[in-house]
């Protein structure tokens, strides 16, 4: 005999009383937490419940009986479905509030180190269209809202060009409009769908892997460029040179027309070959007079301008005088080890993607910059202790690891070279707090400054600074 499942229960009148990570709201019923979405504190709903666990509960709101004065009108007709922008309905202010608190919270839970106090967390100049890159996926199984399904209305046309639904991999939201990047991006992938349709361009089909276009990617820049790669399932060389040549006629500002061809499973192009079309192989960033070049693989914070703050939080913790060795782990394109090599006696960058080392390196060439040093490689296998012995103790560590943080033996290196200084700029708070609590043996935490990179999210950046312990 089967176990029927308990039915979960509806919950009425419900206020939400806060924010919670990844972007959720939260309330509480007899002790108990309850996480929702698409809410903000002052707001009376009700809740159906979809989870629930012996310390907190999880509920999708189906009525809402007052909205909360501290509400705010989402801008975005996407809103609640796409998964992108969350917070666009809480004031900017609670969104940094909310930012701010993440930081200190993951610092003084996992962390358990002493802090400082932490400085006000530093907003972003523009919180709409502040991107310098998305990518958009080809998809012929369109995700139909709650409103269409509801319509009974037929849909001959399934073909999407959008964001993948969250914990849908098959699902694709057609967007309409997005307010994170430039307008030209909205036009751009208006015109590849009409195009497509026009010509009846086979979208991707992920699950039977069929289909002709696969993605897009659209990078602006702070220079005016703008950089469209287009990656195609197969080769069909007349259906190609069509489409881009129409991208070519209609968008003369795009000044780098890449594709790619992707038969492999997943999506990244990573490990594929960037074939140039038209134009450049790169576009330019520019920062304090540094040219930047960014290629179709390379990583660029995608906040141009936030970037900059960011980037000027972390030379100001360095505290360089123009003597030191610095070590720059995980240097990307190079953006930070140039930005800093006028202030410091050598740099040292280090970064997993061979593609970034190569633009590093020019980046530094184009810049006039002759102190800098560049080495591709998996971290944990480029910093070892022969790499320390051969290149010499850092005076100053500066890491801008991914959201996993960084490798055990990566701290373990850092520890034994015992650089003065550790400058750790991280886009994940936990992670950040797992290894300062590694580095507290012989690190004390001086300075935290976060950073608001992404509006709308619960995304934060957050840059602290460490000086070696005296005994």
């Amino acid at each position: 005999m089967s176990r029927r499942n308990k039915e979960l229960p509806l919950l009425e009148n419900i206020e939400i009383t806060g924010v919670a990570n990844e972007g959720r709201a939260i309330a509480k019923v007899n002790d108990m937490v309850v996480f929702t979405q698409f809410v903000v504190p002052g707001d009376i709903v009700d809740l159906q419940i979809t989870r629930k666990k012996n310390s907190y509960m999880e509920g999708r709101v189906v009525k809402i009986h007052k909205y909360s004065e501290r509400r705010c009108e989402a801008f975005c007709s996407h809103y609640g479905v796409c998964g992108g922008c969350k917070w666009q309905i809480l004031p900017y202010e609670d969104q940094l509030k909310s930012k701010q608190d993440q930081v200190y919270n993951n610092l003084l839970r996992i962390g358990k180190v002493e802090l400082p106090e932490i400085s006000p967390i530093i907003g972003s100049k523009n919180i709409i269209r502040y991107r310098n890159k998305l990518e958009f996926t080809f998809s012929n199984k369109k995700w139909l809202t709650y409103e269409q399904v509801a319509s009974g209305a037929s849909f001959d046309n399934m073909n999407a060009l959008g964001f993948h639904i969250p914990g849908m991999f098959d699902k694709v939201l057609d967007i309409e409009k997005c307010y994170l990047q430039d307008e030209v991006c909205d036009q751009i992938r208006d015109c590849i769908k009409a195009y497509a349709a026009q010509h009846n361009l086979p979208f991707f089909d992920i699950r039977n892997k069929e289909g002709f276009l696969r993605t897009i990617v659209v990078r602006t820049s702070s220079t005016g460029e703008v950089m469209l790669t287009v990656v195609f399932f197969h080769e069909d060389k007349e259906a190609r040179i069509g489409l881009l040549n129409h991208l070519a006629e209609q968008f003369p500002q795009i000044t780098s027309l890449i594709y790619v061809i992707n038969n492999k499973c997943n999506d990244t192009i990573t490990d594929q070959e960037t074939i140039v079309f038209k134009g450049e192989d790169h576009i330019f960033e520019e920062m304090e007079g540094l040219k930047f070049k960014i290629g179709p693989k390379s990583f660029y914070q995608t906040n141009s301008d936030q970037a900059y703050e960011l980037y000027k939080v972390a030379r100001n913790f360095a505290q360089l005088t123009g003597k030191e060795l610095v070590y720059d782990l995980y240097t990307g394109t190079g953006t930070i080890a140039c930005f800093v090599a006028k202030q410091a006696k050598q740099v040292i960058g280090i970064e997993y993607v061979p593609e970034a080392i190569q633009d590093a390196q020019e980046n530094a060439t184009n810049n006039h910059i002759d102190n800098t040093l560049f080495y591709a490689g998996d971290m944990k296998n480029i910093l070892t202790h022969e790499f320390v012995e051969k290149h010499g103790r850092p005076d100053v560590i500066i890491t801008d690891p991914p959201r996993d943080g960084m490798h055990p033996d990566v701290v373990e290196t850092i520890l034994a070279a015992e650089p003065q200084r550790i400058v750790y700029v991280s886009c994940n708070p936990a992670t950040q707090a797992r290894d300062l609590n590694l580095l507290d043996v012989k690190y004390k935490v001086t300075n935290v400054q976060p950073v608001d990179m992404f509006p709308h999210t619960h995304h934060v950046e957050n840059v602290v600074a460490l000086e070696l312990k005296t005994v």
